[in-house]
């Protein structure tokens, strides 16, 4: 089959994000491999194009290069792209596309990406599909992972082994094919040819730490977890664990042991997938999504109204909340109201959101005010212009538990941005008044 043609997007900070379109069918269909990826290379893998090209014949193909991989615009390695900025790529292909929703399928990595895009934008997924792929990779007390020493040896070793065909990396991902000379030498350029052996490593440490747990309750719209039973990669605990999590999710467990997507039983895969495609039904009505809330307050309002008086007062307010306005603008924040003092608004993704906390006590300083901000990523009820729900809740006990000029966020969005610029300092766990269990609180450092 010949290459369909490769275009670029530029996503809002300039970055340049190669996608491919490819087929004509009824329904939009985005495929996100894990982060393993080159446009080009794709389609002269017999494999690999024959697995696109069975996609293409029932639906419209959407692949696309994450940002730093592959054909699309690198990223520094002391400053890579997190999941939320990946996710935000999927949404600017699919603008790019001109699709106004598609199922969306996610492998291996590519899963985190998939889930995160169906929870915070419901209305551009028609249905997802999520193959040997998880939530988490690390246990913690009540989640069945990888055990840190052996995530931490493994991840640090990537490098090691990167781009070479490396035997024994071959019988973990493809043990089908271990005794097969061509395919390690062709899975050796392949990794080659997606990223370099650091910035390999980078981002898999980066993915390490994930957590999209938090996101998976949220997804409403029809989903399918498959997931092959004998897969030493992602064993099959982690699919199962995927399906758990999603409300009304479809587990279906696949003989194999291979965890790349295009070698094994695919015929079985492609079968699944198309009956899913086809039993899609559009895209739900956006009520529940997950969103990223920040709450800010003035420290000390009444007593400055006191000093300063009404008139002067309402003078120094309408500045702030002009403030608020720009920067609320600038990290693309959606303002849902003022409260009297502060506001409240609601992101896409966490990271944008910490940055306009940290713009926001920081503009404020300037016009000799203290302000205290809260952030949670969780789900949250669109009522109207409003938002309600537990997410609104915890975001608002967290900011009350601020310190002037300090900006606190839930764990949940520390896990979420993983991999960061941004840094953090653990205030210790909370009990949150109306919220079950204790919360561990992060200032933000950056």
């Amino acid at each position: 089959m010949q290459a369909p043609r490769t275009r670029y997007v530029e996503t809002e900070q300039g970055a340049h994000v190669a996608y491919q379109v490819v087929g004509d069918g009824p329904v939009d269909l985005m495929f996100i491999p894990w982060w393993w990826s080159n446009l080009e290379w794709q389609w002269e893998d017999p494999l690999v194009a024959s697995f696109l090209d069975h996609l293409s014949r029932f639906a419209r193909l959407i692949t696309f290069d994450v940002r730093g991989v592959g054909v699309s615009d690198p990223a520094p390695l002391d400053d890579l792209t997190t999941l939320e900025g990946w996710m935000r790529d999927a949404v600017d292909v699919l603008d790019a596309a001109g699709s106004r929703a598609a199922v969306i399928i996610g492998h291996g990595d590519g899963g985190l990406i998939a889930s995160v895009l169906a929870a915070t934008h419901p209305e551009r997924c028609s249905g997802l599909i999520l193959i040997d792929s998880y939530a988490r990779l690390e246990e913690d007390e009540d989640y069945e992972g990888w055990e840190r020493g052996f995530l931490d040896d493994l991840l640090g070793r990537f490098a090691d082994f990167w781009g070479s065909g490396n035997a024994n990396w071959v019988t973990l991902v493809a043990p089908s094919e271990q005794k097969n000379k061509e395919f390690r030498f062709q899975l050796g350029r392949l990794e080659r040819l997606s990223v370099s052996p650091g910035a390999a490593r980078a981002m898999q440490l980066v993915l390490g730490r994930v957590d999209v747990r938090p996101a998976l309750a949220t997804i409403s719209v029809p989903t399918l977890v498959l997931h092959h039973v004998g897969n030493t990669y992602v064993p099959v605990h982690f699919g199962r664990q995927v399906a758990a999590h999603i409300p009304d999710a479809e587990l279906i467990e696949l003989e194999g042991a291979d965890h790349l997507y295009w070698i094994g039983n695919t015929e079985a895969t492609l079968r699944l997938i198309e009956q899913h495609v086809a039993g899609s039904r559009g895209a739900p009505r956006a009520e529940r999504v997950l969103a990223t809330v920040l709450l800010t307050d003035i420290v000390a309002s009444t007593d400055r109204v006191v000093a300063l008086g009404d008139e002067r007062w309402r003078d120094v307010l309408r500045r702030h909340d002009d403030m608020v306005d720009r920067q609320l603008e600038r990290f693309r924040g959606d303002r849902v109201k003022s409260t009297g003092d502060g506001v409240l608004a609601r992101f896409d993704g966490p990271a944008r959101a910490i940055d306009c906390g940290c713009a926001i006590r920081d503009a404020a300083r300037q016009l000799g005010l203290s302000i205290r901000a809260g952030l949670h990523t969780g789900e949250i009820e669109l009522i109207d212009r409003d938002i309600a729900g537990v997410g609104v809740h915890i975001a608002s006990r967290i900011a009350s538990l601020a310190q002037p000029n300090e900006v606190l966020v839930s764990r949940t969005v520390v896990d979420l941005v993983a991999g960061s610029r941004h840094r953090f300092e653990s205030r210790g766990d909370h009990d949150l008044k109306g919220v079950p269990g204790a919360w561990t609180v992060f200032a933000v450092t950056n």
